[in-house]
């Protein structure tokens, strides 16, 4: 046998290649590095661009159900202004929700869900939010009601089909403008909402503060076979501008 044949069929020293050891970890890390990098999206996104939010309550039936679960688009918060007509999710201004119940889960799930939702991946479903309707911006002057029974804003009534079946625009008469930078709030199941009309004396105060508006909710994710985009209802399209805006 020749001396190539013989170094030829001589085994690689120890350490040559890779070993089966580090091959796994250098798979862990990959792992961890992937699950590391989503979950710093999902916080960017979340935070910047777009949040998942759980509806607790039944203010804005037939329009969302308790337990639906929407997502909530942050630019509209931001460069793009809200408008009439838009659902949006808003902080509390100040005692509009009493005491929320609040789900007991156990510790560990608790802790789990606590850091799912702040990192977006889980939707937010308790603590100061609500959600209502846009009814008016700010200088918008809207009333309760027309000789028909209908909201007007800046002297254009509304045709709010997307009401809760069976409810009125208002059982509770009012006539404001909505202050500057400010936002008229109402929920589509008028006789299950304390909205701004709740909280109003007739002078504006009932409007919420623009800088408390979340975002815009634009689609509704879950159920599934529920889901679908909002848009802004016709009605508002006929709506003018206010005096000297």
């Amino acid at each position: 046998m020749s001396d190539r044949t013989s170094h030829d069929a001589q085994p690689h020293a120890a350490g040559a290649g890779p070993s089966r050891t580090g091959g796994f970890w250098h798979g862990v890390r990959e792992v961890v590095l992937i699950a590391v990098t989503a979950l710093v999206i999902s916080f960017v996104v979340k935070t910047f661009i777009a949040q998942a939010f759980y509806i607790p309550s039944g203010s804005m039936e037939d329009t969302l159900a308790v337990g639906d679960r929407v997502m909530v688009s942050k630019i509209q918060a931001g460069p793009l202004a809200v408008d009439r007509g838009d659902i949006v999710v808003f902080e509390d201004p100040g005692g509009w929700l009493g005491p929320m119940p609040r789900t007991e889960r156990g510790p560990v799930v608790e802790t789990v869900l606590d850091v799912l939702r702040f990192v977006g991946v889980a939707p937010a479903d308790e603590g100061n939010h609500l959600i209502k309707r846009v009814v008016g911006t700010p200088g918008d002057e809207v009333v309760c009601c027309d000789d028909q029974d209908r909201i007007t804003v800046n002297g254009q009534a509304l045709e709010e089909d997307y009401l809760f079946p069976g409810d009125v625009p208002s059982t509770t008469p009012f006539q404001v403008t909505v202050p500057e930078d400010h936002v008229w709030l109402m929920g589509d199941h008028r006789s299950n909402s304390r909205d701004s009309r709740a909280h109003d004396g007739g002078t504006g105060e009932g409007a919420v503060p623009l800088d408390h508006v979340v975002g815009q909710a634009f689609v509704l994710l879950y159920p599934f076979d529920h889901a679908t985009w909002f848009t802004v209802p016709d009605t508002y399209a006929d709506v003018p501008e206010p005096e000297g805006r």
